[in-house]
């Protein structure tokens, strides 16, 4: 006896037929095949990430903590025998290497304020982007809108920059960096987000991976701000990354255009029709048909755009609050994202620790994230996005445990320091593509909002592990290892995305995991009787 696997999607595709047209297909039936402008636009926007990485990682350089020497004007301060820290010493006994002003640390004599203080501006700039990324999230899904969410956060990030170039105390530098982190918070959201919706399914993991190589040139470029201001203050490098970015986000406001998904999801039919001319044009098409289809397009979220003003800023969070499978996506993938946020955020702080060249080392860790995009884009389209979250994650855990037990200031360290944050990055980059693919369109940029706010609070909590690093390594590297490794495992409870199609609301995913649980159903139920019948058989 044998059962037909058809008969369930069979049933299936009669209620996905009555549903009407998705989204994905009225908007390339409209402009036709994505074309070079578009593409170039998608692109353009996806080079905001660029600045996203300047913010995230120059404390590296600002906040560095510089090398000092005795001066021999006292006999408790020897140049051939210099004690291990400064603190304690009697004034002009020791002195730094370098002028002062060229880092926050001996500007303001923080080196012997402790940890907490010395690791304040980091973490304040972190728990910034944490606060940011809770209350803002979901304004891009609801009010704001990708775009404009995206030009808010880029110029409140930008202004924060240049202030913080004036600050005139460790207070002040914290509190500014707070700012900046708030404003930052959904750069790399809305960007991912947008980019992705403007341009057609084939070219959605490319752009999403642009994104990526965007955020290794932007680290690269610190390497060779620091170096070229390595004897200047460090207000320049505020200077030097935040008014280029405030540029760009003028340039911003007249070339980008919101997301036509959005737009749809929302019910703003009109505004979506004129994005879809214009994005026809850029391809060299005109629309000429009726805009009928659209109308047939049942993917409006709880009546459109007159639902959202009722449900406020915080509707999609409850839209996911109310389902528990999106809960449970949530739960798992902002697990392990904090392990890998904890190792992304905490290696580049933490070169210090290893004993070699500060600006060899961070070039080291910048350059590591471009074959980490390059395999991205190379493979996303090829692997299971689950197991290799897991397995990535792993060896990034045991790399960085690693390092505990090599001596310090050896290429084997530097090595394995390597190899754990090029697994960590890859992991990162694999994670945010991850999470675009489990949420629609409906909850997509509040969801993976959370996922980076998740990635960002283990952000938080690296400063303070990178500052009780210095004194016993095991606080940083062998506590980074520990969260990934375990962490990691967490994405065992996700399901696989690879190959799927974007849905666009909740009831269009639900209706995907009916589909797949019943053609799970009808293929277990079809080995099982065939199992019995060659039993029978024999």
């Amino acid at each position: 006896m044998a059962i037909s696997a058809n008969t369930a999607p069979l049933l299936t595709s009669h209620k996905q037929a009555n549903k009407g047209p998705t989204i994905d297909n009225t908007i390339e039936n409209y402009i036709g095949t994505t074309g070079v402008m578009q593409l170039f636009k998608a692109i353009l926007l996806a080079f905001a990430w660029a600045f996203d990485a300047q913010q995230v990682f120059i404390s590296v350089f600002t906040d560095a903590e510089p090398q000092w020497h005795c001066t021999g004007a006292s006999p408790t301060c020897l140049p051939a025998a210099p004690p291990a820290s400064p603190c304690g010493l009697p004034a002009g006994a020791w002195a730094w290497d370098r002028a002062a002003y060229t880092t926050v640390v001996s500007e303001w004599a923080l080196k012997c304020a402790g940890p907490a203080v010395v690791s304040l501006p980091a973490s304040a700039f972190f728990a910034g982007c944490l606060a940011g990324g809770f209350l803002l999230t979901t304004l891009a899904d609801s009010l704001l809108g990708r775009r404009k969410m995206l030009l808010t956060s880029l110029v409140s990030m930008s202004v924060a920059g240049v202030l913080t170039a004036f600050a005139p105390n460790v207070w002040a530098y914290a509190a500014l960096r707070f700012v900046s982190g708030f404003g930052r918070s959904m750069v790399g959201t809305c960007t991912l987000v947008l980019s992705t919706e403007l341009v057609g399914k084939r070219w959605r993991d490319s752009v999403s991976v642009a994104g990526f190589f965007f955020f290794t040139v932007g680290f690269l470029s610190l390497p060779a701000l620091g170096y070229a201001f390595r004897d200047a203050s460090w207000r320049n490098m505020y200077l030097w990354t935040s008014v280029p970015s405030l540029c760009y986000s003028f340039l911003l406001f007249f070339l980008a255009q919101e997301s036509p998904r959005w737009l749809l999801v929302r019910g703003r039919k009109q505004d979506a029709m004129d994005t879809l001319q214009q994005i026809a044009a850029l391809n060299g098409n005109s629309i000429t048909s009726s805009f009928s289809v659209l109308h047939a397009c049942t993917m409006n979220v709880d009546g459109g755009e007159d639902a959202g003003a009722r449900g406020g800023a915080f509707a999609t969070m409850r839209e996911m609050w109310e389902r528990p499978w999106a809960l449970r996506r949530l739960a798992a993938i902002m697990t392990t994202s904090f392990g890998v946020g904890l190792v992304y955020y905490g290696m580049p702080l933490n070169v210090g620790s290893l004993g070699t060249n500060l600006y060899l080392s961070v070039t080291y860790n910048a350059l590591a994230e471009l074959p980490s995009s390059i395999l991205s884009l190379a493979f996303i389209g090829k692997v299971n996005r689950r197991t290799t979250v897991m397995a990535l994650t792993a060896a990034a855990g045991v790399f960085s445990l690693m390092c505990v037990a090599i001596p310090e200031g050896s290429a084997a360290r530097m090595a394995s320091e390597l190899l754990s944050f090029f697994a960590t990055i890859t992991a990162f980059n694999l994670i945010l593509i991850y999470s675009i693919e489990l949420f629609p369109t409906s909850v997509r940029n509040s969801a993976v909002g959370l996922v980076r706010q998740a990635l960002v609070l283990g952000g938080v909590a690296a400063p303070v592990l990178v500052a009780l690093g210095r004194e016993r390594s095991f606080w940083s590297f062998g506590v980074f290892g520990l969260c990934i490794g375990c962490l990691g495992l967490f994405a065992a409870c996700l399901p696989e995305t690879k190959g799927r199609s974007m849905s666009d609301t909740m009831e269009e995913e639900e209706d995907k995991q009916a589909v797949a649980a019943a053609a799970t159903t009808c293929t277990g139920g079809a080995t099982d009787i065939a199992t019995k019948d060659n039993s029978d058989a024999v």
